[in-house]
Formats: structure tokens, C-alpha cells, sequence
């Protein structure tokens, strides 16, 4: 990817135009920045409008009221706790300190002719960019759940939401554009759309962190801390804490892709018992309780299940909870899919009628393969419309009611950029945030319908999917480096402010493992926080 720095506006003046009781505003050639001390360690950069929906992501209020400094070469500075930030004009650019110590500053790297490679705040059409320095050998972590070197340094990130199809790529399920330095600072971009990272990417400049931010304003926090956990702390304090998890979350997870009938499903969870071996939770993965053609709907399949209340009872008798699968789409082929789209809670596309997702299903690169049964077209949930929400939510009663412990929340990266939301927004600003809504449907459904504390088992997830625990890394493939990849990957999602984290024991898809894998992989495993065998086929000790 090119950066071309002649397609932004440059800010390089710097005129306060209103004092706020947290800091100010600022005149510059680009718009007005407003900055704040936000709380103790953390400051607030913003330029832009604000005229779209911002989907709660801040969880934490402005809690300092602290004054502007000014300095004798026309800049300002502004305390927050231990730490300073100073603004200087012509050219702007800023600097960070901790207990009176440098420990950033806005990019240095100067072209020969005279100014900065890239801009410090700039503004084009294709949206807003920001740069800092970064010195010789300084590390970047955090940045989501990503499957390369955990050191971010020399990479290009793009922080976009995608069915990854594997953990092989720079694609991932679950991205937060947050990330942290060991010199003590921290940033994160406050928006639910694309933001690319070069983190010392020499393309761009090999000693710069640059971001460009998709959207209408460019919303900047940084962190300033005495540690790594401290900027975590105050990353978390922001976007929210992760929610308590219940005790029998911490057990072993049974799944495989998939118990083809009842009875299969019964014969896993005795011979699991028969054998002594540990385990708390059986999943009924999505062929396994649904019809394909008409899913996704909150009932078994009745070909299969007479009486899935039966068969659920027969498994807790095993001393086993039951987790069932489920995604946000509704099939064209649900026999209520019109009367859901007439009453608006599917998302739509810009002629107005209800979207209708179509899966690929070309050969070669289908994300079926030959062993998967292929989704039907289906309309995706609007999460946006407070009625859909609201019926997604209560529609688990039935589930819960029958004697479902849990949802396995799969998928929910699947909305197009032309898709149009209730709220108003576009599926391209949607895409990144849509994962946190879904969940957060599931997670209140599971609060308010289950059994004591409440957890999903999600894949998809953005900046606060911490507060809805627990997310599992995606589908690896069955081999010894995604088994590398996927500890990488846990890794960098927890380097990222979130403790809770799984992945397929043994992979997800290709050949069968083999001994060694399976049990190396469960080693690791038992290291993450919880604990799934899942892949297709038999995955059963």
C-alpha cells in the first residue's frame, strides 16, 4: 500500500479558539482540534464532525478538569496525572512526557526538502492520517488478534473485521486499533471503520508510526503509563472492563464439526464419561441442531429432534452443559424471512429492499471447500434497529428455557460496505462494529434467560468486545504453524486488553492431526484461559 502525503492538507498552525475545562480548541488548516485531558494518563485529540453513530464504544467519562499552559513559542501543554502533553506550531507537531520524561513525540523524519515525510494530522479524501516517531528498536504491540510476530514493528495492519478463512494471512476475526510501546505510551483510534497501521513500515518511513482512519473525524487517545499493564488498565478503563466469566467456562469444551445426529451426540458425551475424561461443555455446532436450508431460526432441526429437550437432558445427566451454535443471518428460506424484513430488522441495500447475502461458492475458493454444506442466501440482523435487537435477545428464551447453557456466537463479518443500517449508517462504517453488537445481543440475552453468569463463545470482535467474554481464535488450519499462529494470535488479542481467549484444539480444517499436534496442541491449549477441541471431524481425546 502507497502512501501519497501530497493528497492530505497538512496542519501546521495552531490558534486557540476556545478554552474548555479540560484543555481546548484549537484553529487549524484542516479543522478545529479539540483537545482534553480525559483522565489521569490519558489525553484526547479530535478533529472532525461528529454526526454518526459512535455504537458506545467509550464506556469511561472526561474525569479531569485541567487547565491549558501556555508556552513561550506559541505552543500549549496540558497535565493529566503524571503525564504532559505539549502542542507546537509551525510545523504542529506534539510531545508526550511521564514524570517529566520524553516518551514520544509527533514524526521526525524530514525529507530532504524540507518537511515531514508524512504529515503529523493531515485531511484528504480518502479521510485522516496521523504520524509519530518512533526511535531505533522500539517495539509496538497490541493492535488485535493477529497471527504474525507479535512485534508490530516494520508491519503494515489494516484493523478491519474479516472472515479470515484460516491464520495464515494478515486477516483477522477480531481487531482493536489499539496498540502500546515499552517506552510507556499507548494509542488508540476511536472509530468502528478502517484504520491501517505502519508501524515503522519502511515503505513509509522505517522509523514512523503512521495511521489513516476511514471516516469523518479522526478521534485520537494516548496513554501515557509507568508499565505496559498500566496502559492496558487505562485502555480497558476507556473502552470497558472484561466481564466476570463463570467457573465451569474454565473446564474443557467438547465440538467437532459436527455430531450428525442425536444419538451421535449422545454416544460422544457417554464415552467422554466411560473414559474419565475431564470435560464441562458439549457443543452442538450449527448442521448439528439446524436445517441449513432454513437456519438460522432458534429451533432444532425436527427430522433429527422430535424432542431436543429430551436429548438435552439425556446429555446433562452426563454432568454436561450444552453450548449451541448460531450466526446473525436469516435464510431467504426461512419460512418468517419476509415478515422479518418488512418489519425492518434485517439490514438493507441502498434501493431500500432488504440485502440479501450471497455466499461464494465458487470452486476453489469457497469458504465451504467439499466438506462443508454450503449457506443458503440469507438477509443479516440490523442490530441498529432497537426492535430487531431486541427480538434477536428474546428469541433465546426458548433456547434457554429448553436447558441451553451457552451460544456459540460464530461469524458476524459478513456485512457488505453497501448495506444501509436502521440508525443510518453504511455497512462500510458498520463492518468493524457490527461483532460488538451482535454479542452484546447474545451476551444480554444469556444474562437475562440463563443460568447464573452470563458468556457467549464468539469468534468476530472489535474495541470492547473484552465486556463479552470469551472470544475463540477462528479456524486454523490442522498443521504445526497454525498451531504457531494461533498462540501468536491468542497472544496479541490478550496483548490487546482482552484475557479471554481459545483455539481449536488440534485445527479446525485440512488433514486429520496426528498425535504429536493434537497433544502439543492441547499443552498449549490449557494455557490459553479456556479450553475447545473443535475441527472437522472427530476431535475427541
Amino acid at each position: 500500500m502507497n502512501f501519497d502525503a501530497t493528497s492530505y492538507t497538512r496542519a501546521e498552525t495552531l490558534t486557540l479558539s476556545q478554552k474548555m475545562s479540560g484543555g481546548g480548541v484549537f484553529a487549524t488548516e484542516i479543522g478545529d482540534l479539540a483537545v482534553t485531558a480525559h483522565a489521569s494518563g490519558v489525553f484526547r485529540l479530535r478533529i472532525g464532525p461528529s454526526t454518526k453513530p459512535d455504537y458506545g464504544l467509550l464506556v469511561q467519562k472526561p474525569a479531569l478538569t485541567a487547565p491549558l499552559e501556555p508556552l513561550p513559542d506559541g505552543g500549549y501543554a496540558l497535565a493529566a496525572g503524571e503525564a504532559r502533553l505539549e502542542l507546537r506550531p509551525k510545523p504542529l507537531r506534539l510531545r508526550l512526557l511521564y514524570k517529566s520524561r520524553e516518551i514520544l513525540t509527533s514524526i521526525t523524519d524530514e525529507h530532504f526538502r524540507g518537511w515531514t515525510r508524512l504529515p503529523t494530522f493531515g485531511h484528504g479524501k480518502q479521510g485522516w492520517t496521523a504520524a509519530l516517531a518512533l526511535t531505533s528498536g522500539e517495539s509496538f504491540y497490541g493492535l488485535g488478534e493477529k497471527f504474525g510476530p507479535l512485534d508490530r514493528r516494520s508491519q503494515l495492519v489494516t484493523s478491519q473485521v474479516e472472515d479470515a478463512l484460516g491464520v495464515n494471512t494478515e486477516l483477522a476475526y477480531k481487531n482493536a486499533p489499539f496498540g502500546w510501546s515499552p517506552r510507556g505510551w499507548g494509542l488508540f483510534v476511536h472509530t468502528p471503520a478502517r484504520v491501517t497501521h505502519g508501524v515503522g513500515y519502511a515503505p513509509w518511513s522505517h522509523r514512523s508510526y503512521a495511521v489513516t482512519v476511514e471516516d469523518e473525524a479522526l478521534d485520537l487517545f494516548l496513554f501515557a503509563g509507568h508499565s505496559p499493564a498500566a496502559i492496558l488498565d487505562a485502555y480497558t478503563a476507556l473502552t470497558g472492563r472484561p466481564a466476570p466469566i463463570p467457573r465451569w467456562s474454565l473446564g474443557v469444551w467438547m465440538s467437532r464439526a459436527y455430531y450428525r445426529t442425536p444419538d451421535e451426540a449422545l454416544a460422544a458425551a457417554a464415552e467422554i464419561r466411560e473414559r474419565r475424561i475431564p470435560c464441562d461443555v458439549l457443543t452442538f455446532d450449527g448442521r448439528a441442531w439446524q436445517d441449513t436450508p432454513t437456519r438460522f431460526h432458534f429451533e432444532f432441526d425436527r427430522k433429527r429432534f422430535a424432542n431436543p429437550g429430551a436429548v438435552l437432558k439425556k446429555i446433562k445427566e452426563h454432568n454436561l452443559r450444552v453450548c449451541c451454535w448460531e450466526y446473525p443471518l436469516v435464510s431467504v428460506q426461512h419460512p418468517q424471512f419476509e415478515e422479518f424484513a418488512a418489519k425492518g430488522f434485517l439490514l438493507r441495500g441502498r434501493d431500500g429492499t432488504p440485502l440479501r447475502y450471497e455466499w461464494d461458492t465458487t470452486p476453489g475458493t469457497s469458504p465451504f471447500g467439499s466438506v462443508l454444506t454450503p449457506l443458503p442466501t440469507s438477509g443479516i440482523v440490523d442490530f441498529t434497529n432497537p426492535a430487531a435487537y431486541a427480538w434477536w435477545r428474546d428469541a433465546h428464551k426458548s433456547l434457554f428455557d429448553l436447558g441451553v447453557d451457552v451460544i456459540k456466537s460464530d461469524f458476524g463479518e459478513q456485512v457488505p460496505d453497501d448495506a444501509v443500517a436502521h440508525n443510518g449508517d453504511s455497512g462500510k462504517r458498520l463492518h468493524n462494529v457490527y461483532p460488538l453488537l451482535y454479542n452484546a445481543c447474545v451476551y444480554e440475552a444469556a444474562a437475562r434467560y440463563g443460568r447464573g453468569t452470563p458468556v457467549v463463545w464468539g469468534r468476530a470482535g472489535w474495541t470492547g468486545s473484552q465486556r463479552y467474554p470469551v472470544q475463540w481464535g477462528g479456524d486454523p488450519q490442522s498443521d504445526w504453524e497454525a498451531l504457531a499462529a494461533s498462540l501468536r494470535g491468542g497472544l496479541s488479542w490478550g496483548l490487546s486488553g482482552v484475557p479471554y481467549h481459545a483455539t481449536d484444539i488440534g485445527g479446525f480444517y485440512g488433514k486429520q492431526p496426528d498425535a504429536e499436534l493434537y497433544l502439543r496442541w492441547l499443552a498449549a491449549g490449557v494455557f490459553a484461559s479456556h479450553l475447545r477441541f473443535h475441527g472437522i471431524g472427530p476431535r475427541d481425546p
